[in-house]
This record gives C-alpha cells, sequence and structure tokens, in this order.
C-alpha cells in the first residue's frame, strides 16, 4: 500500500486531507509541523510527501531543503499545498527540488491527480489512482482551452459574468467598494471554475481580451450604480501580467473612463505582488502613469510573498489587501495575530488603507477592528454576487454592525 506524510499544521485541513486518501486506500501518516514532518519522513520513508509552505518554527521550504540534503529522504515525491498562488513561489519551490505545487482551495481531482502524477514517475502508482483518471483531468483541460479560443473568437463575450464581492469600511459599516470577480457560464461545460479558468487564460495569453471585456463592463457597471445614486463607490479589478506589460494598457484605461464619463478615483487596479516582481521596472513605470490619472492602486494577497516590501516607498499604492491566509483563525493563531497587526500598522505609518480578505468569523472581525484595519471583505458580509443582486442590498443599505 501506498504511504502517504501529509504535513499540515491547519488541524481541519489536514484531517480532510487524510479521510480523502484513506478512502482512495491510501496508508497515510500526519505531522501538524515541519519539526515532526521530518521526524516521521526519516523514519517511516513515505512514498510520497504532502507538505503545506507556511508553517510555525519550520516552514515548508525548510522541509523540502532538509529533505533533500539526508539520502534515504531526497528521492521522495514532494508536494507544496498552499494558498499562496504568485508564480514566483512555485518557482522558488520548484528550484528546491519540489515536484509539483498545488493552491488551496483544490479538489479532490486536482489532489488525486497530482498525486498520480508523482506516484507513475516513481512506478509505484496505485489502482485507485489510475493513470486513466490523469488523462480524463487533462482531456478536460484540453476541452475548457478548446472552448475558451471558439468563445473569444466569436466574440461571444454574453458567456461571461462578472460578479462583485462588497468591501465594507469597519467604522461606519457601509460598503465603499465591491471587487470585480470573472464567471464563465458556458452552454455545454457549464459554470467553470475560475481555478480552472483563470489559469488557463494566463497560461495562453487568452487572458487579454478577457480581462479587457472585464474592465470594460466593470467602468460601465460602476456608472449606472453611480446613475443610481450611489456615486462614491468604487470598482476594483484584478490584472494580469499580461495586462500590465500592455504598451497601450494606459490609453486603454483613460478609453473605459472616458466611454463611461467615470471619475478616475472610481476604479481601483488590484496587482498581486508576483506580477510587479516579475518586471519591477516596468511595473512601477505603468502604474506610476495611471496612477497620475487618479486610478487607485492595489496590491492583492499582500504577506503571502515578501518581495515587494522594499518597493513599497516607491509604488504608488493606495490600498493592501491582507491575505486571507492571515485572517483565517487569527483570534487563536499568536503568529498570524502578529504578522496581521504588523501588516496593518505598517499600512497606516505609510498613510496606506489596509482591507483583510476573506473574513468569515465575528472573532476575526473583531481582532481587525481592534487593530484599527479600514476594510474588509468576506462572507461573513456577503459572497460574490451578480450585479442584480449587488445593486438589491445598495439599496437595502445593508451594513455591517458597529
Amino acid at each position: 500500500m501506498t504511504k502517504i506524510l501529509v504535513i499540515e499544521d491547519e488541524k481541519s485541513v489536514r484531517e480532510n486531507i487524510l479521510d480523502l486518501l484513506e478512502a482512495e486506500n491510501f496508508d497515510t501518516i500526519a505531522a501538524a509541523n515541519g519539526r515532526i514532518g521530518l521526524e516521521l519522513a526519516a523514519s517511516e520513508v513515505p512514498d510520497l510527501i504532502l507538505c503545506d509552505l507556511m508553517m510555525p518554527e519550520i516552514d515548508g521550504y525548510g522541509v523540502l531543503i532538509a529533505l533533500r540534503e539526508e539520502s534515504v529522504t531526497a528521492n521522495i515525491p514532494f508536494i507544496f499545498l498552499t494558498a499562496r498562488a504568485a508564480r514566483a513561489d512555485f518557482r522558488q519551490g520548484m528550484e528546491l527540488g519540489a515536484d509539483d505545487y498545488l493552491t488551496k482551495p483544490f479538489t479532490r481531482d486536482e489532489l488525486l491527480s497530482a498525486i498520480a502524477s508523482r506516484l507513475i514517475k516513481q512506478a509505484n502508482l496505485t489502482k485507485k489512482v489510475s493513470t486513466l483518471e490523469t488523462q480524463t483531468i487533462s482531456a478536460k483541460a484540453q476541452m475548457i482551452e478548446k472552448c475558451l479560443r471558439r468563445t473569444l473568437e466569436r466574440r461571444d463575450f454574453q458567456q461571461f459574468l462578472v460578479y462583485y464581492q462588497p468591501i465594507v469600511d469597519l467604522i461606519s459599516g457601509k460598503i465603499i467598494a465591491a471587487e470585480s470577480l470573472l464567471r464563465w457560464q458556458h452552454p455545454e461545460l457549464g459554470m467553470v471554475s475560475p481555478t480552472e479558468l483563470i489559469p488557463l487564460a494566463e497560461s495562453t495569453g487568452l487572458i487579454l481580451p478577457i480581462g479587457d471585456w472585464v474592465l470594460k463592463n466593470a467602468c460601465k457597471q460602476n456608472k449606472l450604480w453611480h446613475n443610481a445614486g450611489f456615486p462614491e463607490l468604487r470598482v476594483a479589478v484584478n490584472l494580469s501580467s499580461h495586462q500590465l506589460v500592455q504598451p497601450d494598457f494606459s490609453e486603454k484605461i483613460m478609453k473605459f473612463l472616458l466611454v463611461n464619463d467615470l471619475l478616475p478615483n472610481c476604479l481601483e487596479l488590484e496587482l498581486t505582488e508576483n506580477i510587479i516582481m516579475q518586471d519591477v521596472n516596468r511595473a512601477t513605470s505603468t502604474m506610476k502613469e495611471v496612477h497620475s490619472f487618479g486610478v487607485k492602486i492595489a496590491i492583492d494577497d499582500f504577506g503571502a510573498g515578501y518581495s515587494a516590501l522594499m518597493y513599497l516607498k516607491q509604488l504608488p499604492i493606495d490600498t493592501l489587501k491582507i491575505d486571507r491566509y492571515f485572517i483565517q483563525d487569527i483570534a487563536n493563531d499568536s503568529q498570524k495575530a502578529a504578522i496581521t497587526t504588523a501588516l496593518i500598522e505598517m499600512g497606516r505609518n505609510l498613510k496606506i488603507q489596509t482591507v483583510a480578505e476573506g473574513v468569515e468569523t465575528e472573532q476575526e472581525l473583531d481582532f481587525l477592528r481592534g487593530h484599527r484595519c479600514n476594510a474588509m471583505q468576506g462572507f461573513l458580509f456577503s459572497r460574490p454576487l451578480s450585479a442584480a443582486e449587488f445593486e438589491k442590498i445598495l439599496f437595502a443599505n445593508k451594513r455591517l454592525n458597529v
């Protein structure tokens, strides 16, 4: 029986993975931190290791480095499990010797496919996780790409939807902004998951026409809300690295604003640290140009990587969005609490607004209010909504309890 070691400090996540693997007849062992994980790896010599990236004492990088230095564990297939989806993190893991990298939240099929591909390579694949399953998942990705190309060739943008998740001020409780989120409802495939769509569109370059469409529609929708009596509402749009390096990107932004008669400060562009770090000089130049128009700039998933810290002073940043990893269970995790407190304080000192992502409990909300975070978004207040549903809560004057 194939033996898999799971190294994960979040108890609920660890138990869910163990249940899934045991249901597939894998032999499992578990560790709650990197130190215990290294001890079990040396004593049990598992066939494969699944390891969380961000852990106390020894993080996933440290675990991998230590494993690769010992002959008994040097060749054990190793898969990172992490909420950090930045390409720089992926590259760092691969350079250290990881075999794969799964971004949370991942599906059962994604996990089993990753395990299958690693075990095939080691010639230890079990009957439960078969080559056929891996091929099926690959075929699905090919089908999604084929349908996406056909949709874009036909310019059938009616298949795409933009959902909006409210961003709420923590002092007044009022909705002050909305993050726009892409959805794809294909007539044959049904609703395609963003975790399948976005990476595929990024890797193929198909994100460019989609990104332009989202920007155009987000501006148009925001103007409609302004006309309906909400003139201060801001809409945030996520950017890809492909968009940021377009020579005419700034001109496109101005065009979308002018066509919709929208004030620049009502649009916020969200970039991840990874996008900025791919070409710092180009990113800085583009951001400064767009910011000079009055458009707001936000750094998304801030804290998931640390490479952008040295550039904060020179980048024209209005908002830091604190990665949801640090918010989850923050009231009971002293390390997350310390990091989040430091990020909020840093934002305050730099006169940058802080927004906490993924807030789901009253305890998390109380912590953020107690440490004077500026705003939040998350399921505690609202899931992402269609434009019509979002408009309903605007007219209903829905607020966060203060």
